[in-house]
Formats: structure tokens, C-alpha cells, sequence
């Protein structure tokens, strides 16, 4: 357990490259998680990043010298799913570890240690806790090695997470089966109803039909996950406005709690989305009434 998501990254980061230093990275995913391998660069850290559907490219990337994987599936905010064992065989073959940030998918509904991965990364700010209430992160993994490893740089880097936010999360973790299972099957729906709406572009969302339903089919159990984004046929002006013009869901930044939230993305400067990309964390409310919330807010670009 970390004080943040954030402490956890750092501590894997710092822990998994001690002796590797390059860091294979995706180019999209959680735009925080560049911005601090960016900052480590001149601490001797090489991020490199790369299109984790390319697999050939990773191949290439950690077979030139000692490194670490680093993987998202699905990602944040654009959800895409990368076959986790293919990346984790190519990861074992060039003696490289692999970590995944599964915040979006949870344990619920994805396990990557289950499919070769050396640690799994949680922002239990999100969908663990459930609640909107507290910023904790914790690391999984089954190399006690590397379990010791980041205690000593939790310890005495001082991301110790705090005995009332860890008591928050405990609290969340009882209910993560139930909160995720309807909203999963809410935004299913929701995905659908978008990607047939007139003045919506593209929906990216796992369960919608194609090469990543495939995918998550195989990697991913009970659903696709509350959290989908789609692009509207307008501009930043415009997806503004219909966030703002939402009754039901939330203008929030953050995701998995128990009311639905949206934001336009790309009004946080490093983030890599579309100018009219809305990420939309989906609740537990009624599914006929984020559908109608949905309608509203876009009748307001006609």
C-alpha cells in the first residue's frame, strides 16, 4: 500500500530499474506515468515509448538492452487492450519484467499476475475504493524479492499510506465486485447508444465489436469495465458544452466512484486525446437515466 497511486509508480519505477535502465512504456495510458519516467531521465532512467500493439517494436526495444515493460490494458482515457501474455512471453524472453497498471479493468475483472506480469499497479483512488473519498496506491506482486524492495523505498521515500485512508479502502474493496458489475453492463449499453448517435465520431470501449473485444474476451472476465470515452463531431467548445449541460453525471477528473463523471481530457495540458475526447466513468444510477442525461447534454449541439 502507497500514500498514491503516484508513490507507487515511483517506487516500482525506482525499485525495477536499478539495474535496467530502459523503460518501455506505452504511448498512451495514464499521461502521469510518462511525465514521471520523463522526469527520472536525467537520473539515468530511458523511457522509451512505444505502441504496445506493435509487438515487434517492444521485441526490438527490450532486447537492446536491459529493461522493464511497462503496460495499461485497458488504457486511460482511450481504452485500448493489449494482449497481456503475448507482451508478457516477449518480456520473459529478454529477461525483462513486466508491470501492469490495472486500475481501469481491477482485479474483478482482470488479473495480469494470472498471465505472466511481475507486479500490477492499483491508483485504489479509483474504482477500489469506490467512494471519491481518499487517494491511497498499492502494488501486487508475487516476487517477494521485489515486495521487500519496495517496502524499503516506500519506508524511506515516505509514500506510507495512512491507517484512516487504508481503513476507506478496505471499506470499498468489500463492495469493488457489486460496483463494478453494474456499471459494466450500464456502459455497455452506453457505449452502443453513442456510437450510434449522430453527432458522436468514435466510442472507444472494450466491449464494442472488434480486434480489442477479441482481446478482452480473453483476458478479461464478467465485463469490459464502467470507464469508456468517445469523441464528439465538434471541437473543444463543443464538448464543453455538453459536459457542462449534464444533469446526472458529474464534471469530475477522477473515475470509478459510485456517480458517474465525465471530462473533456485534453483540458489537462499533457494529456495525448482528442481536442473533443469525453471520458465517462459510469455510476451505479439508473441506466435509463444516464441515457437520458446522455441525450440531453448532446441536444444542446443541435
Amino acid at each position: 500500500m502507497f500514500a498514491s497511486g503516484q508513490a507507487a509508480t515511483l517506487a516500482l519505477i525506482l525499485a525495477l530499474t536499478e539495474d535496467r535502465p530502459r523503460l518501455v512504456m506505452p504511448t498512451d495510458g495514464y499521461y502521469n506515468s510518462r511525465q514521471l519516467a520523463r522526469m527520472l531521465a536525467p537520473r539515468g532512467i530511458e523511457p522509451a515509448f512505444v505502441d504496445l500493439e506493435d509487438t515487434d517494436r517492444v521485441e526490438r526495444l527490450l532486447a537492446e538492452r536491459p529493461a522493464v515493460l511497462w503496460a495499461e490494458s485497458p488504457t486511460n482515457p482511450l481504452l485500448r487492450v493489449f494482449d497481456l501474455a503475448e507482451l508478457a512471453r516477449i518480456g520473459r524472453a529478454h529477461g525483462a519484467p513486466m508491470v501492469v497498471d490495472n486500475t481501469t479493468a481491477t482485479a474483478v475483472l482482470q488479473r495480469p499476475l494470472e498471465l505472466g506480469a511481475t507486479a500490477c499497479l492499483y491508483s485504489l483512488t479509483k474504482a477500489a475504493s469506490g467512494h471519491s473519498d481518499l487517494i491511497l496506491g498499492a502494488v501486487t506482486t508475487r516476487d517477494q524479492a521485489l515486495h521487500d524492495l519496495l517496502a524499503r523505498w516506500r519506508t524511506v521515500g515516505g509514500g506510507i499510506a495512512g491507517p484512516f485512508e487504508t481503513w476507506l479502502a478496505l471499506r470499498g474493496l468489500r463492495t469493488l465486485p457489486l460496483r463494478v458489475a453494474r456499471p459494466s453492463e450500464t456502459a455497455q449499453r452506453l457505449a452502443g447508444w453513442l456510437a450510434r448517435h449522430p453527432r458522436v465520431k468514435a466510442v472507444h470501449y472494450p466491449g464494442l465489436d472488434g480486434r480489442a473485444r477479441a482481446v478482452a474476451e480473453r483476458q478479461m472476465r464478467g465485463g469490459f469495465g464502467p470507464l469508456l470515452s468517445f469523441e464528439l463531431d465538434g471541437d473543444a467548445g463543443a464538448a464543453d458544452v455538453v459536459v457542462v449541460a449534464s444533469r446526472v453525471i458529474r464534471p469530475a477528473t477522477s473515475f470509478g466512484g459510485l456517480a458517474s463523471t465525465w471530462e473533456r481530457r485534453a483540458r489537462w495540458p499533457s494529456e495525448t486525446a482528442a481536442e473533443s475526447l469525453i471520458r465517462l466513468s459510469v455510476g451505479i444510477e439508473s441506466p435509463d437515466d444516464l441515457l437520458a442525461d446522455l441525450e440531453r447534454a448532446l441536444a444542446v449541439l443541435d
